[in-house]
């Protein structure tokens, strides 16, 4: 798909949020996913980087739109070094919310706002070890320290879905007696704080910058609240668009998404379609 050819939703609450994004594009906020829509899934979170295209696309697209958001379980501090946010022109537009919405970013002050964190974190932190250990899965999984939140991947063991599946009833008692709950995802599961979500997040922010249109893009299980906030806002009237960063493995976003896209190739090139049309100033 060349940059100039905008993909077509196949819904009709998707087209009118993709005609109200054209038409106004001053009130639109769009809001993305980090790893997975952004950039593609590896093996080793710590080494997930932004799409090649991504930056180029976005500072494109950022001063033609109210905002975009960046909605993400990571810390706020990694997603932007991962994803190369920081001293971009044309990215003032552009905000960071890590750790689902705990941590905030802004690209025009370059800083961090942040609450102290759950003191449940470091309970589950010193017991993962052990839990892992006795349940013969130390091998091939992957503990990753996210701050405010503790994941556990499976991507690299012999069997990832099966050690998924058997470290699911485990974690969400281990994280049951630290006050916290567990986000599944693409073969992961993330020990974190409850009350705090990606629909939690785009929402208040939508409210906050007064958004009249929406779009998010996602491609995960920890994405259906925000797609669920998308349709809550298009209850109330503000137009929205779903998009999905497609993938095999999670099928739940495909099914409720007005539009399906190739991986964060795709994204990208839709952003860039975004940002061709707005700038010859075509609805």
């Amino acid at each position: 798909m060349s940059p100039e050819a905008l993909p077509t939703p196949v819904t009709k609450a998707g087209q009118e949020g993709l005609d109200a994004l054209l038409v106004r594009p001053s009130e639109a906020l769009i809001g993305l996913d980090f790893d997975g829509t952004l950039a593609p899934i590896v093996a080793d979170p710590e080494l997930a980087r932004a799409h090649p295209e991504a930056l180029g696309a976005l500072a494109a697209l950022a001063p033609r739109v109210a905002a975009v958001a960046v909605i993400t379980g990571r810390p706020a501090e990694v997603a932007v070094r991962n994803g190369g946010f920081a001293d971009v022109p044309g990215l003032e537009h552009l905000v960071v919310l890590g750790h689902y919405g705990a941590e905030r970013w802004d690209a025009r002050s370059g800083e961090i706002s942040a609450p102290a964190p759950h003191p449940g974190v470091a309970g589950v932190r010193g017991e993962l070890p052990e839990l892992l250990e006795r349940l013969g899965a130390s091998q091939g999984t992957w503990i990753e320290e996210k701050g405010r939140a503790v994941a556990v991947h499976t991507r690299r063991a012999a069997d990832p879905q099966a050690t998924l599946d058997l470290l699911r009833e485990p974690l969400t008692g281990l994280a049951g007696r630290h006050g916290l709950i567990v986000e599944p995802g693409r073969l992961v599961l993330e020990l974190r704080p409850p009350g705090m979500d990606k629909g939690v997040a785009l929402t208040e922010f939508a409210r906050e910058i007064g958004a009249g249109s929406v779009l998010y893009g996602g491609d995960d299980l920890g994405d259906l609240p925000a797609y669920s906030a998308v349709d809550r806002l298009r209850a109330d009237g503000t137009p929205g668009l779903l998009v999905c960063s497609g993938s095999d493995e999670v099928t739940e976003l495909r099914e409720r998404a007005d539009l399906v896209v190739d991986g964060p190739e795709g994204v990208v090139h839709l952003l860039g379609a975004l940002a061709d049309r707005l700038g010859r100033g075509a609805p």
